[in-house]
C-alpha cells in the first residue's frame, strides 16, 4: 500500500507531467472521498507562488484551485494588492477536499498532519517546477506544511521568512478565515491579507531581480 505521494511522482518532473500523475495518486486515504485531484494551475515561472490548505467543495467539484467563495475573495485581495493572478501560480497543500456531511452540504473538515506530509512530496515538486522567487502561505495548513508545526500566522505573518526548504515564503491570513470570521472584524483581516500581499508582490520582484544578478554574474565568472 502506497504511504505518500512520493510513490506516485513521474520522473522528469514537469508541471504536465505532475498534474496527470497527480490525478491517480492514492498516496493517502483522501481520494476515496474527494470527487478529484485538485492540482495547482497557473503560470509555470511564476515569481509568486500561493499556497492554500486544501481544496473546497466548488473547487473539488471544478477540479481547479481558488474558484469558489474563498477564490473570489482572494481574486479581489489580488487585485487590490496589484497583482495580475495570471501572473501567479495557485495551488494548495493538500490535494483532494476533505469533508464531513452536514445534511445535503459537505462541510471543510482539517487535514490531518499524516495526510499534510502524504502530500508534501506534490507541493515540493510544484515549487521546485516553478521555481518562484516566493512563496505565499494562506493560513495554517500551508504554513505549517512549509515553516514546521509550531509557526502561527497571527504571530508570524506578513514576513519574508526561510521554509524548511531553504526558499523564502511569507504567510498570511486564508481568505477563507476571513469569510468565516466575525463580521466586524472582517474588514481590517482583509486589510492585512492586502497588506502583506502587496508585501509579497515587493520582495518577489526584489529576490527575482537578485537572483537574475547572481545568475549573471556568475555567467560571467564561468
Amino acid at each position: 500500500m502506497a504511504e505518500s505521494a512520493a510513490d506516485f511522482l513521474p520522473a522528469n518532473p514537469t508541471l504536465p507531467r505532475l498534474r496527470k500523475a497527480a490525478a491517480g495518486c492514492r498516496g493517502c486515504d483522501l481520494y476515496e472521498r474527494g470527487t478529484q485531484t485538485v492540482f495547482g494551475e497557473g503560470a509555470g515561472g511564476a515569481a509568486l507562488m500561493l499556497v492554500g490548505g486544501q481544496p473546497g467543495d466548488q473547487e473539488d467539484v471544478q477540479g481547479r484551485p481558488f474558484v469558489g467563495p474563498a477564490g473570489k475573495l482572494l481574486d479581489r485581495a489580488l487585485a487590490d494588492a496589484g497583482i495580475d493572478r495570471s501572473d501567479t501560480y495557485v495551488t494548495n497543500a493538500v490535494k483532494h477536499f476533505k469533508w464531513v456531511p452536514r445534511g445535503k452540504r459537505r462541510i471543510h473538515s482539517k487535514p490531518s498532519s499524516y495526510e499534510i506530509r502524504a502530500c508534501a512530496p506534490w507541493l515540493a515538486a510544484e515549487i521546485a517546477a516553478v521555481s518562484p522567487a516566493l512563496v505565499v502561505c494562506l493560513g495554517a495548513t500551508a504554513a505549517q506544511a512549509l515553516l514546521g508545526t509550531g509557526f502561527r500566522v497571527t504571530k508570524g505573518r506578513g514576513r519574508v521568512l526561510k521554509a524548511e526548504g531553504g526558499y523564502p515564503v511569507l504567510a498570511t491570513l486564508h481568505p477563507s478565515a476571513i469569510l468565516r470570521g466575525p463580521s466586524d472584524a472582517r474588514d481590517r483581516a482583509y486589510a492585512e491579507l492586502v497588506a502583506d500581499l502587496r508585501c509579497a508582490r515587493d520582495a518577489s520582484e526584489k529576490l527575482r531581480v537578485e537572483e537574475v544578478g547572481r545568475r549573471g554574474r556568475a555567467g560571467t565568472a564561468g
